[in-house]
């Protein structure tokens, strides 16, 4: 017979891998006798795992759900952080991620009841990133409001910057929690700028309540992972990845222009010229982020890029006119 401590880990184990079991099953899987289990069920109880006896011919034993997490305590944000953190080795695909998947299951049958419901809101996705770096401490309050309205398709109201920055209001339809490089992030449909946008979520100050509920969009792209590794510059330095890519010549020396473009190619075109290509996730964004260079603008390619650039001029107009809305055009 095996001794206290590991016969008392081998029936916790057997509780864990269905919802209930008869006390002969208990006792033929452990090699011992039914009162034996009994004792060992007791000891368990003392250690703090609520484990309810079922009814029935053969009685048996179940694991629920407790009020403390044990054998350690946790607090709640502990909880909850224990929580992402598994979900984020579990998504990675690496050696652990099996055994991430086991100790979830794990955690949620003995979680407290007034977590339960954040927790199963949590989901994440991690997306590898090229390389290692600076890691960005998010509330865990903050990723839990996020993900919640993730989960019931709410409109998310939240004041957006750094500490040291003025705060702007945003309002966004949230898709999807990712982490990469150590950093958390919130991809979202900005409802004022009518695009796609990747919100640091260590910048982010959630407003209450939540706004009404959408019916959530296609997200570009098909799916998270190719969202988020087209949304960050490659290992490469190109464009690669963006659904919309287009290459114009700027009245800008390329010094000036590199030192402002996170993404994309900037090549030598004259001595106070350059050729810029650069990719976005729709045309329209495409053509509003080139016109923030200030300069003069020689579209090079492709056609799309001439149209958003007419579409874009329209608007201007409207708004400068103070029409408001700018002739109707067809944009993808």
């Amino acid at each position: 017979m095996p001794k206290t401590s590991a016969r008392l880990l081998a029936l916790l184990s057997l509780l864990q891998t269905r919802r209930d079991w008869p006390g002969t099953l208990l006792a033929d899987r452990l090699d011992v006798s039914l009162r034996t289990v009994r004792r060992d069920v007791d000891r368990l109880r003392e250690l703090g795992y609520p484990i309810a006896a079922v009814k029935g011919p053969d009685g048996g034993y179940r694991l629920d759900a407790g009020t403390e997490l044990p054998p350690l305590l946790f607090d709640d944000e502990q909880a909850v952080a224990l929580s992402i953190a598994l979900q984020v080795t579990a998504a990675s695909g690496g050696g652990l991620a099996e055994a991430a998947r086991r100790a979830l299951n794990t955690l949620g049958q003995v979680m407290p009841s007034r977590l339960r419901h954040r927790i199963a809101v949590l989901r994440v996705t991690a997306v590898e990133p090229p390389a290692a770096g600076p890691a960005a401490p998010v509330d865990v309050g903050v990723l839990a409001a996020i993900s919640a309205a993730v989960h019931t398709h709410e409109v998310l109201r939240f004041d957006y910057g750094s500490e040291d920055a003025d705060k702007t209001l945003r309002r966004a339809e949230p898709h999807h929690v990712v982490t990469r490089n150590g950093r958390w992030y919130l991809i979202a449909w900005d409802l004022d700028r009518e695009d796609w946008r990747t919100f640091r979520a260590d910048r982010i100050t959630p407003r209450t309540p939540n706004g009404p509920r959408f019916t959530p969009r296609a997200l570009p792209g098909g799916d998270v992972a190719t969202y988020v590794t087209g949304t960050f510059r490659g290992s490469d330095g190109t464009t690669a990845g963006w659904p919309c890519q287009g290459t114009v010549i700027l009245d800008l020396p390329a010094a000036e222009v590199a030192l402002y473009t996170r993404e994309g190619i900037v090549e030598e075109a004259g001595p106070h010229r350059c050729m810029l290509t650069l990719g976005a996730w729709s045309w329209a964004s495409l053509a509003a982020t080139i016109a923030c260079y200030d300069a003069d603008i020689e579209v090079v390619a492709p056609p799309e890029l001439t149209e958003a650039f007419a579409h874009l001029a329209d608007r201007c107009a409207n708004a400068a006119a103070g029409r408001g809305h700018a002739t109707s055009r067809t944009q993808t």
